[in-house]
C-alpha cells in the first residue's frame, strides 16, 4: 500500500518551478535545505528569508504523533473547531508499552492497562480523519519511513526524533502538540528561518565502524547545543555510500545536538529502500526529479559559500565511538574507551546491553549484530551481561525472525522485546540488586541523560552502535576495544571476534502478517469520542486565561535550576506517561527531577508563604491557591531534549508565569510561546547569579512588549534591596498575541468562531 501518493505527485510536479524561483530570489545556487524550505513556503516570499533571524511560515505535508504526545495534541484538536484534519496525519502507539518480560507479554499487560488510553486515540483518529498505527505495530520514526516518508517532502511530527525521517531526504521536525495542531487545522506552521551546517562526508567505512559513529562523532565535534536553530544537511560521495536506514539513524540522533532536522541528498540507497518497502511508483517520481532532490552542483563543490558552518569527515579513518555517560555528547573513540573508563572511575562491568528503538533497529542494524553472536557462538562465547534487542516495526521484527535473527539473539540469552520505545524513555522494569550502586548498561539508543532509561541517578548509561553493544555484551565489559581485545571462550582460549556483517535490505524482501494499521472511518461525524469525566488518565481542556493587560508583579520564585535541565527534568516520563492525556494529574511531575541551585536537592524548594521546604509541584499549587504567579530561573539550554509540550503546559497549568533562563533549547521556547507563557533570557548571563531564593519578582514592560524590545525583571529581595536587570526575548508580533490571548490554541479557536 503507498500512502499519499497523489500529494507526493503534487508536490514534486510544483517542486521544480517553486526551486527555480527560490534560485532567482536568493539570488546562487541552494542547498538541499533551501530546496525543500522554500517549495513549502505558505505564501510567496518576496524577498530571501534571513537565516536565523526571520520567521516564516510554511506548509507541511503531513503529521505525525506518537500516543504519549498525541493525547494531548488531540484534546487540544478537538477544540479547534474543525471536522478534520487539514493535512494527512497519523498516530502510532509507541510510548506506552513498557519492557518487563518479552514482547508478547509485554504488549498483552500494554493493551490491558492502556485500553482506556488506546480506545480514546483509536476513536479520535477515526472521528478526524488520522491514520491508527495499533500497539505493536512499531515506534513512530521507522514506521514513517517504512511508510510515509519521502525524498523532498516536509513534516512535523510531535517528537523529537522526528527528524528520522531525513533518511529519505525528507525536512521532518520535532515540534510540541500545539504546532500540530495548527497544521492539522489547516494554518500555516511558523519557524525561524534555519541556519545550515553542512557536513561533507568522503571515503567508506568499513570493519566495525557503522553509520552510527557518523552521528556520534558529529555530536562530539557540536555539543548538545551545536546544533541550534540549524538544519544539518549531509552531503558528499561518503553520504551517498550509507544505506537509507543508516541516514535515517544519523539524522535521528541529531536531536541530540538541538538541530532542528538533519537531512540527506537523495540517491540510489534511498531509491533502494523505497522499492523493498513497497513504494516504488515513489521511487519512479523521485528519479524523475532527481536534480532537486539534491544540493546544486555549486553548493557541492564550495560548501563554505553556502552554509553557515561546515564539517568535514573522511569516512575512511573513522573510528567506532562511544558517547557517554549522562550527555550524548561527550564522545570517546574506541581506542581510548580503556583509558577514559580508569581515568574517569566508570564502573567497567557491564550490567545490560540493549540494541534497537526508533534509532538503530533496522534490517541492517540487526542483521549486522546477528553475524556477531553468530561468530561469538562459535567460537565458544556468550553473552557476560543481560541482553535485549527492540525491534523498530511489525515489518522489521516479522522478517528478522523469518530469516533467523531472533533464535540468532536467543543463543546468548538475548531477549527480544515489543516493537515500542520501552527502555528507550525509561519504560523499562529494570531489576537491580541495589539501585543506589553505581551501575553501567551501554544502547544502540539515542538519549542516555541520568535516570533516562531506567530512572536510576546511579546508572551510567553509554551510547553506541549496535555492533559495538553487541560485542560489548559478549564481553561483559565497557572496557573492551573488539577491533584488537581477544576474549576466552570456554575453551581457556583466547579469541578475536570477527568484523561485523549484514545486509542493507532483507535478500528475500521484507514480510509482514499483520503491519498494525487502522484507517480512519469514511464518514467521522458519526464516531463518539467518550471522555470519561473521572478518569485518571484524559482530561478535557479547559482554555488557559489571557493576559491581564499589565505588568507582573509580586511573582514568586519557585525554583532556580542548576545546570543541566532537561524536558525529562521538567517532566518525566517512565511511569508519568500514564498521565499525558491528564494535565492535572501529570502536573505532579512538574520539575521535579531539577536541581534547586540552593540545597543542591531535587523536587525540594522554599515555599516563601509557609518558610517550608516541600515538592516543587506542590509549591507551584500553593502559589496558584493564593492567586501569587510564580517564576522558573534554569541554566544554559533548558528544555534540551524531547518535544514533549507537557513541560511547557504543566508550568502554564500550575500558575508559572515566565521561565528565565540564561538560554533554551528550540523546540522547548517554541512550546511556551504557544502556551501563552513568557520565555525570557537574561541580557547578560551573569545576572542569573543575582537571583536569590527568596526572591519576589517583577516583569515590567509587557504593556508595550514589542518584537526586538527587551522586558525588565526587578529581583526584590527579602532585605529590602532589588535588582533590575535586562532580560530578551524572541517574541514577534504573532507570537506576542498567543501571549496576549492565552496561548495559540486561544487565538485558532476565534479564528474559526468567526
Amino acid at each position: 500500500m503507498v500512502f499519499d501518493l497523489d500529494l507526493i505527485k503534487k508536490v514534486y510536479s510544483e517542486m521544480p518551478g517553486k526551486i527555480a524561483v527560490a534560485r532567482k530570489l536568493v539570488g546562487k545556487p541552494l542547498t538541499l535545505s533551501e530546496k525543500i524550505l522554500y517549495s513549502h513556503l505558505s505564501g510567496t516570499a518576496i524577498t530571501p528569508h534571513v537565516r536565523g533571524k526571520d520567521y516564516v511560515d510554511f506548509a507541511p505535508d503531513r503529521v505525525a504523533m506518537q500516543d504519549a504526545t498525541a493525547q494531548m495534541a488531540l484534546l487540544q484538536f478537538m477544540t479547534a473547531g474543525r471536522t478534520t484534519v487539514a493535512v494527512p496525519s497519523t498516530v502510532h502507539c509507541d510510548h506506552l508499552i513498557q519492557a518487563k518480560i518479552g514482547a508478547v507479554k509485554d504488549l498483552q499487560l500494554a493493551i490491558e492497562t492502556n485500553r482506556e488510553v488506546y480506545d480514546f486515540l483509536s476513536t479520535i483518529s477515526d472521528k478526524y480523519g488520522i491514520g491508527f498505527w495499533k500497539p505493536g505495530a512499531g515506534i513512530i520514526h521507522q514506521v514513517v519511513l517504512e511508510n510515509y516518508a519521502f525524498p523532498g517532502g516536509m513534516m512535523i511530527g510531535t517528537d523529537s526524533h522526528t527528524p528520522n525521517a531525513g533518511g529519505l531526504g525528507m525536512l521532518a521536525i520535532g515540534v510540541g502538540g500545539a504546532d500540530a495542531v495548527d497544521v492539522m487545522a489547516g494554518l500555516p506552521w511558523e519557524l525561524k528561518m534555519p541556519k545550515l551546517i553542512g557536513v561533507k562526508l568522503t571515503g567508506k567505512m568499513s570493519g566495525w565502524t557503522s553509520c552510527k559513529d557518523v552521528i556520534l562523532w558529529v555530536a562530539g565535534q557540536l555539543t548538545v547545543k551545536g546544533g541550534t536553530g540549524a538544519i544539518v544537511e549531509y552531503f558528499g560521495p561518503g553520504a551517498d555510500s550509507m544505506s537509507a536506514t543508516g541516514k535515517g539513524t544519523v539524522c535521528n540522533m541529531g536531536a541530540e545536538i538541538g538541530a532542528t532536522c538533519s537531512v540527506f541528498a537523495y540517491d540510489e540507497k534511498m531509491s533502494a529502500y523505497l522499492k523493498a518497502t513497497g513504494r516504488t511508483e515513489v521511487a519512479a517520481l523521485a528519479d524523475g526529479i532527481k536534480e532537486h532532490l539534491r544540493p546544486d552542483e555549486e553548493v557541492a563543490a564550495d560548501p563554505a559559500n553556502y552554509y553557515d558552518q561546515v564539517l568535514e569527515l573522511d569516512l575512511s579513518t573513522l573510528e567506532p565511538y562511544v558517547n557517554g555517560p549522562f550527555t550524548p555528547d561527550l564522545a570517546t573513540p574506541i581506542s581510548k574507551m580503556s583509558a577514559a573508563v580508569k581515568e574517569h572511575g566508570w564502573p567497567a562491568k557491564l550490567e545490560v546491553a540493549l540494541i534497537g528503538s526508533c534509532t538503530n533497529s533496522s534490517y541492517e542494524d540487526i542483521s549486522r549484530s546477528a553475524s556477531i553472536v553468530e561468530d561469538a557462538v562459535s567460537k565458544g562465547l556468550k553473552a557476560n551481561s543481560e541482553f535485549t534487542i527492540t525491534p523498530g516495526s511489525e515489518l522489521v521484527r516479522y522478517t528478522i525472525e523469518r530469516d533467523g535473527f531472533i533464535n540468532t539473539f536467543e543463543k546468548v540469552g538475548g531477549v527480544v522485546l515489543a516493537n515500542a520505545c520501552g527502555p528507550c524513555i525509561g519504560q523499562w522494569a529494570r531489576h537491580i540488586d541495589d539501585p543506589n550502586r553505581k551501575n553501567t548498561i551501554i544502547t544502540s539508543f539515542n538519549r542516555n541523560f541520568a535516570k533516562r532509561n531506567d530512572g536510576l541517578a546511579s546508572t551510567h548509561a553509554f551510547v553506541a552502535s549496535p555492533e559495538v553493544v553487541t560485542a560489548m555484551a559478549i564481553a561483559g565489559t565497557i572496557a573492551f576495544n573488539p577491533l584488537t581485545d581477544k576474549l576466552k571462550n570456554n575453551m581457556g582460549e583466547d579469541v578475536l571476534l570477527k568484523e561485523p556483517t549484514g545486509f542493507e535490505l532483507p535478500p528475500k524482501g521484507f514480510d509482514v502478517g499483520d503491519a498494525g494499521y487502522q484507517a480512519p472511518a469514511e464518514d467521522g461525524s458519526k464516531v463518539q469520542v467518550a471522555v470519561d469525566p473521572s478518569s485518571k488518565r484524559l482530561q478535557l481542556l479547559e482554555p488557559f486565561k489571557a493576559w491581564e493587560g499589565i505588568d507582573l508583579y509580586g511573582l514568586k520564585l519557585l525554583i532556580k535550576a542548576k545546570g543541566k535541565c532537561t524536558t525529562d527534568h521538567i517532566s518525566m516520563a517512565g511511569p508519568w506517561l500514564k498521565f499525558r492525556g491528564h494535565l492535572d494529574n501529570i502536573s505532579n511531575n512538574m520539575l521535579i527531577g531539577a536541581v534547586n541551585f540552593y540545597n543542591e536537592k531535587t523536587d525540594s524548594v522554599k515555599n516563601q508563604l509557609t518558610g517550608e521546604y516541600g515538592a516543587v509541584p506542590a509549591t507551584a499549587r500553593a502559589y496558584k491557591a493564593a492567586n501569587t504567579g510564580s517564576v522558573v530561573v534554569g541554566d544554559e539550554n533548558y528544555g534540551e531534549g524531547s518535544s514533549r509540550e507537557h513541560a511547557a503546559m504543566e508550568p502554564r497549568h500550575l500558575g508559572v508565569r515566565a521561565i528565565l533562563v540564561r538560554s533554551f533549547a528550540r523546540i522547548h521556547e517554541t512550546n511556551l510561546k504557544k502556551q501563552g507563557m513568557l520565555g525570557l533570557t537574561f541580557d547578560d548571563k551573569a545576572d542569573y547569579d543575582k537571583v536569590q531564593e527568596d526572591d519576589t519578582i517583577d516583569i515590567l514592560g509587557l504593556v508595550t512588549f514589542t518584537e526586538g524590545k527587551p522586558l525588565t525583571v526587578v529581583l526584590n529581595h527579602a532585605d529590602g534591596s532589588h535588582d533590575e536587570i535586562v532580560v530578551n526575548h524572541t517574541y514577534n508580533e504573532q507570537q506576542i498575541e498567543w501571549f496576549k490571548a492565552g496561548g495559540a490554541l486561544n487565538v485558532i479557536r476565534s479564528e474559526f468562531a468567526k
